[in-house]
């Protein structure tokens, strides 16, 4: 018989608060249009993306964090000293080691909390808030912060036609609670790392330090293979999300999927059938592709703008490089 004393967590947990931050510089698809040839109605079309946010040498993967960490925080009505576990989830922090996550631990004042990084790509945050919730009910930690952020600018071919107007930076947070009842439903993720070169880094770091001819390392993609993969699978995962928590599409609020391509979201719309009265999020338009930070950004927007409230049911789903997915089901902080 184990000698282990059982877990001294909560039941549930939930997330009580949210918080973003987009960079000042907004970039206009007129921008783009400098280096590929294309077309304003080509990219809006294509993608739904009129404009984005860049970020400047200040905003840092780390400030960027800071600042929607704050607001997170502060939503939730507790102290960074309350926090007991930080999760940050990007691609485009480029020091191997330590993770961030333990300087915006630090920067926020946190004192002594668990900290670690996540490499999920743009199913980060859905990664990222499965794992804070195991905490909390665990008893490892009452209150986690969870981060996705990305500076993808940084990773961005501007002479690439298939990729230079996708993608955008900025952070988005929530913290995550404990709760009397269940508002994070169970996480449908998973993998197919059989599709893996479908979304890439262009070069590996070792071989750009072994002085390999090209650009700096740039994000690529199959755009084809990957819009069929997004349209046809992620809408029954999103399905199998609903069927986790015991609700029907009748039931849900609030659809934010990963703001990757407009079109994908209007095809799972449409395959999910998902009724008139759900409000579903469009920050992809003026935000673009920020991958892991793309549906708290987007959670944040549609809270701060009224579209959405508090207690709202919302699907959640993020697919992306790995090819990597996660979906859950929420009630809205």
């Amino acid at each position: 018989m184990s000698k282990i004393k059982p877990s001294q967590g909560a039941p549930y947990a939930r997330i009580m608060g949210v918080g973003g931050y987009r960079p000042v510089r907004v970039v206009p698809n007129e921008v783009i249009l400098e280096t590929i040839d294309s077309s304003d109605e080509w990219i809006r079309s294509r993608s739904g993306i009129a404009t984005r946010h860049w970020a400047s040498d200040e905003e840092t993967v780390a400030a960027m964090s800071i600042e929607a960490a704050g607001k997170a925080i502060a939503d939730a009505g507790i102290t960074p000293e309350q926090i007991g576990g930080v999760i940050v989830s990007t691609v485009s922090h480029f020091k191997q080691t330590p993770a961030i996550a333990t300087e915006i631990a630090d920067k926020i004042g946190a004192g002594r909390p668990a900290a670690f990084d996540i490499s999920a790509g743009c199913a980060g945050f859905g990664y990222g808030l499965t794992l804070a919730r195991g905490m909390v009910v665990d008893g490892s930690a009452e209150y986690v912060l969870v981060i996705g952020v990305e500076r993808l600018s940084d990773l961005t071919d501007l002479t690439d036609r298939a990729t230079a107007f996708l993608f955008g930076d900025g952070a988005g947070a929530v913290v995550v609670g404990p709760s009397k009842e269940p508002m994070i439903g169970p996480t449908v993720w998973g993998s197919e790392g059989d599709k893996s070169e479908t979304i890439k880094q262009t070069e590996s770091w070792e071989a750009y330090r072994n002085g390999s001819p090209g650009k700096f390392p740039a994000i690529t993609q199959e755009g084809q293979a990957v819009f069929r993969w997004a349209v046809f699978e992620m809408a029954k995962v999103a399905q199998q999300a609903l069927d986790a928590a015991g609700i029907t599409a009748d039931d849900l609020d609030v659809f934010i999927p990963h703001q990757a391509n407009e079109r994908i979201i209007d095809s799972m719309v449409k395959t999910l059938k998902l009724p008139e009265h759900v409000t579903v999020a469009r920050d992809v338009r003026t935000t673009g592709n920020t991958s892991a930070a793309s549906i708290p950004l987007a959670m944040e927007r549609l809270l701060a703008t009224g579209e959405a409230k508090s207690g709202d049911t919302a699907l959640v789903i993020g697919f992306g490089a790995g090819l990597v997915y996660a979906a859950t089901v929420v009630t809205l902080p």
